[in-house]
């Protein structure tokens, strides 16, 4: 009796997680977690969360950072318990199926002869002929692309057997979408870097990493040059860095120039241009040596500009203002008023002094990310399309029974009605024709 009973309630079980209604339960609450992850920023630090999510006194509002850090909701994505929501849907799809639509395919492509005149006037679609040939009918489906099949006085016919596998195809997109969405979150890993004009780097500053991923920590690049294509109103229009990608020994494996929305990609690994900032300014004052300063920003509305404070004398100063990569230098003096305005390269005099920069020394902002499960993603978005031009296709079942002097013709199909009622009237057509030339 327990053993009997162990099997009804492990069976209740899986009654219940391979229903629809379930597997709707969980997409749904899926999407719901999932549009809370897009309001709440997601990966961002302890004190981000502190600023923009304060502690209110109205007991209502229920994100407040207490609440997002306890629940996990600034890391949601990777979060134990959406992941177990992730793997409750993947096991329903799965075992729904194997247990329904399968058997549902194999269901449909089974013999189905209705041996009662009854039975076939049950159907919606309904005709009676006064004259009995079975070849001749067989004849009429087979030429209006129906597969036939014959067993004494009663024909079976269906076509558009493709209309049944898109729920399948359905199914096993969503599995291999899920597949390549853990692969990705296991084994994938993003790192942001911000490398200086005409310096190498490697892989270090990890933002994101999956359990099983691993970084190539031989990996070398190489930012050859970066620049900057403004509009002509000064705003920028587009930057852009060289990469190259080095092996160990310094040899060159690939070079190309990225931009936003045009990365590189190496060995499963993107590069992708982010971001950009200015380092300092490297300038010769006088006879001295070329010298280097670090210039600091400022945000002016929705301008963004960089300076530094330059002692020409121990008496007079100099104050150098750029707003971009163009190569323009704007010098004030101590009271803020314009001296002079000067390019890179341009020996300029200053309190009697000369002065003259050399470069503008700026820094590429990369994204490197490596997402192992990504070619799995494409290939279920690749069937669910598949199973979008297949759902189109009617699934249309036909019934013969012949008597004596008479004949019955039933039929069914699961959309395309009025294309379906066509179908019929040409059966019946090419039937009659062929029956009395």
């Amino acid at each position: 009796m327990k053993i009997l009973s162990y099997k009804n309630i492990s069976w209740n079980i899986l009654k219940i997680v391979s229903s629809l209604n379930f597997s709707i339960i969980l997409l749904l609450l899926i999407a719901l977690v999932s549009i809370l992850g897009t309001i709440i920023e997601q990966d961002q630090s302890l004190l981000y969360y502190q600023t923009s999510y304060p502690v209110s006194e109205n007991k209502f509002y229920p994100f407040n950072w207490h609440t997002i850090v306890f629940l996990g909701l600034d890391h949601l994505y990777a979060n134990w318990w959406f992941l177990l929501i992730i793997f409750l849907f993947f096991v329903s799809l799965i075992i729904c199926t194997f247990s329904r639509q399968l058997p549902v395919l194999k269901n449909a492509r089974n013999w189905k002869f209705l041996q009662q005149t009854k039975n076939m006037k049950k159907i919606k679609i309904f005709q009676s002929f006064s004259f009995a040939s079975i070849s001749n009918m067989i004849y009429s489906l087979n030429s209006c692309s129906y597969y036939v099949f014959h067993r004494g006085h009663s024909v079976y016919a269906y076509k558009g057997l493709l209309g049944r596998i898109a729920p399948i195809f359905v199914h096993f997109s969503i599995i291999l979408t899920l597949i390549g969405t853990i692969i990705g979150l296991f084994g994938g890993f993003i790192v942001q870097e911000m490398v200086p004009n005409g310096e190498t780097f490697h892989l270090n500053n990890v933002v994101k990493s999956g359990v099983q991923s691993r970084l190539p920590y031989n990996l070398v690049g190489f930012i050859n040059d970066f620049s900057i294509e403004y509009n002509q109103d000064g705003s920028i229009q587009q930057f852009f860095s060289s990469v190259s990608i080095m092996s160990n020994e310094g040899e060159s494996l690939i070079t190309q120039q990225i931009s936003v929305n045009s990365p590189l990609t190496f060995n499963g690994i993107t590069f992708y241009q982010t971001d950009w900032q200015v380092n300092a300014l490297r300038f010769r004052l006088g006879q001295a040596p070329i010298m280097q300063k670090k210039l600091n920003k400022i945000q002016i509305g929705n301008k963004t500009i960089w300076f530094c404070n330059l002692p020409v004398s121990s008496k007079e100063g100099v104050n150098i203002v750029i707003t971009g990569l163009t190569g323009e230098l704007f010098l004030y003096d101590s009271n803020g008023m314009l001296l002079k305005t000067c390019n890179v390269n341009q020996r300029v005099e200053i309190y009697n002094t000369s002065f003259m920069v050399k470069e503008i020394m700026a820094s590429t902002g990369l994204q490197i990310k490596a997402d192992p499960g990504i070619s799995v993603v494409y290939l279920g978005f690749f069937i669910l399309i598949i199973s979008v031009i297949t759902s189109y296709l009617s699934y249309s079942q036909i019934w013969v029974k012949s008597a004596v002097n008479n004949m019955d013709l039933a039929g069914f199909t699961n959309r395309a009605v009025l294309a379906f009622e066509e179908d019929f009237i040409a059966i019946q057509k090419v039937y009659t024709y062929h029956t009395f030339q």
